[in-house]
C-alpha cells in the first residue's frame, strides 16, 4: 500500500500535464488540510466518455485521501456553451435540453467517483438569483483584452467570424463558480486552462485565496486527430455495453494506444512497457480494451466481451456462414446499408434501431443513420444481437 507522500507524488505527476502553484499545493497536500477540489462539466450533451473519465479518476486520486470533491453541473452555463477550442459558437441549448442532458450525469460520474461523498451543486443556485447587478460586477473583475487573447477567440476573430458577448462571458461565470464554493483546486483539461485561471483572476477580486489549478492531458477520439467529444462521434460512454466498448478500443490507431493506456486504465509505465515487448500489437490493444472494460464493468464482462470480440472478428470462426450484403459502391449510409442487408422490414424501423445503438460495422456501435460510411468487402456488419453479414462491394 502507498504512503501518503507517494500518493501525493502520483497525485500530481501522472496524467498530468501542468500544476499551477505546484509548491504551494504540495504543502496544502502535505500539511493534512482537507482541500474543496471543483470539477465543473457543463450538460451539453447525455452521456460521460472517457475523456471525461481522465479529469474524474484525478478527482477520485484527490477524493480517495480524504479531500472534499465538488462537482459543478453547469445547467446555467451549459445555455452559452464553453467556447474553449470551439472554431464556432456553439448552438445553445434550450432548458429542457438541458434538463434531459443532467438526468444521467451524476449516476455516471459515480462508475469513478464515490457520490455519497461528492458534493454535487448546480451554478444555476446562484447565477439565477444574483442578477444584473452580479453580472455587471463580474465583468469589471477582468477587461476584454485578457479574454480575447485566448487563442481559439484570436482565429476566429482574424477569419472575420462572430464571437458572442455570451462567449466573452463564460469564462468569468466559470471562474464565479470557484467563488461560490471556496475552490482550492480546480481540474480540468489543458484546453481549460485560460478558464481556470479566469477562477483564480475572479477569485482575487472577490478577496478570497486563488485556487491552485490542475491539467490534465487531452484524449483523442477514435479517429485518432480530434479530442474525444459526443459531438464528433469519436467517443466511447462510460454507459456503453461491454461489447460496444471493447470492439470501440480496438479500433483505435496503434498509434494511441500508448496514450490510452496511461489516460484510461491504471496500467503504469513500466508494466506497459514489458507488455510492448511481449504482445504483438493486436494483442495489446486487446489488452487495453479488456482493462477498460473491466474498469467500468468488471473482469467478468470483460473476459466475455473479449471471447465475443475474438469469436466474431479475430478468430474468423465463422466468415463461411455469414450472409453476404452486395453494396455496389464503397460510400454508403448506415441506414442504406441496414436496408440493403433486408433483416429489418421498414426504414422507420431501421432508423430506431440505428438511433438505439442496434448496429455494429467492423465491431464499431452506430447510432447515426446518416454518417457516410467508406466500406470495403470482408466488414462486417451487425443487425441487432442475432443478424450478422459480410459485406461485398
Amino acid at each position: 500500500m502507498q504512503n501518503h507522500e507517494e500518493a501525493i507524488r502520483k497525485l500530481l505527476t501522472r496524467n498530468v500535464e501542468e500544476v499551477i502553484e505546484k509548491d504551494h499545493l504540495e504543502q496544502a497536500l502535505a500539511s493534512g488540510k482537507k482541500l474543496r477540489v471543483k470539477l465543473g462539466i457543463d450538460p451539453t450533451a447525455p452521456d460521460l466518455h472517457l475523456g471525461h473519465a481522465v479529469v474524474l479518476w484525478k478527482l477520485r486520486e484527490f477524493q480517495e485521501l480524504g479531500h472534499a470533491i465538488i462537482l459543478i453541473i453547469g445547467d446555467f452555463t451549459a445555455k452559452i456553451g464553453d467556447p474553449s477550442g470551439r472554431s464556432a459558437a456553439r448552438k445553445p441549448l434550450s432548458q429542457k435540453e438541458i434538463k434531459s442532458n443532467m438526468k444521467q450525469f451524476v449516476s455516471q460520474a459515480g462508475k469513478i467517483l464515490d457520490i455519497k461523498k461528492t458534493e454535487t451543486r448546480y451554478n444555476s443556485e446562484w447565477f439565477l438569483k444574483e442578477g444584473v447587478e452580479k453580472m455587471m460586477e463580474l465583468a469589471s473583475a477582468s477587461s476584454m483584452q485578457q479574454v480575447l487573447r485566448r487563442a481559439d477567440f484570436k482565429n476566429r476573430l482574424e477569419k472575420d467570424e462572430d464571437v458572442t458577448m455570451l462567449e466573452v462571458f463564460y469564462p468569468l461565470l466559470q471562474g464565479y463558480d470557484s467563488v461560490k464554493v471556496k475552490a482550492d483546486v480546480e481540474i480540468g483539461g489543458t484546453d481549460q486552462k485560460l478558464n481556470l485561471l479566469m477562477g483564480r483572476r475572479i477569485q482575487r477580486h472577490f478577496g478570497i485565496p486563488e485556487q491552485d489549478i490542475v491539467t490534465v492531458p487531452l484524449l483523442e477520439g477514435l479517429d485518432g486527430v480530434r479530442k474525444m467529444s459526443k459531438s464528433l462521434g469519436n467517443y466511447i460512454g462510460l454507459e456503453e455495453s461491454p461489447d460496444a466498448m471493447f470492439s470501440k478500443t480496438m479500433s483505435i490507431p496503434d498509434t494511441l494506444m500508448r496514450k490510452y493506456f496511461f489516460l484510461c486504465t491504471d496500467i503504469d509505465k513500466e508494466k506497459f512497457e514489458k507488455m510492448e515487448k511481449t504482445h504483438t500489437p493486436r494483442d495489446l490493444k486487446s489488452q487495453l480494451a479488456y482493462q477498460i472494460v473491466s474498469r467500468y464493468h468488471g473482469e467478468k464482462k470483460a473476459k466475455q466481451a473479449q471471447e465475443y470480440f475474438d469469436a466474431l472478428f479475430s478468430k474468423r470462426e465463422t466468415p463461411e456462414n455469414l450472409p453476404e450484403v452486395r453494396i455496389g459502391k464503397k460510400e454508403l449510409s448506415v441506414l442504406d446499408l441496414v436496408l440493403k442487408a433486408g433483416a429489418l422490414e421498414s426504414k422507420s424501423g431501421a432508423r430506431r434501431l440505428i438511433e438505439q445503438g442496434g448496429i455494429d460495422v467492423n465491431g464499431v456501435t452506430k447510432k447515426d443513420p446518416n454518417e457516410i460510411l467508406t466500406l470495403s468487402t470482408g466488414d462486417t456488419l451487425k443487425i441487432g444481437k442475432k443478424h450478422f453479414f459480410r459485406i461485398r462491394l
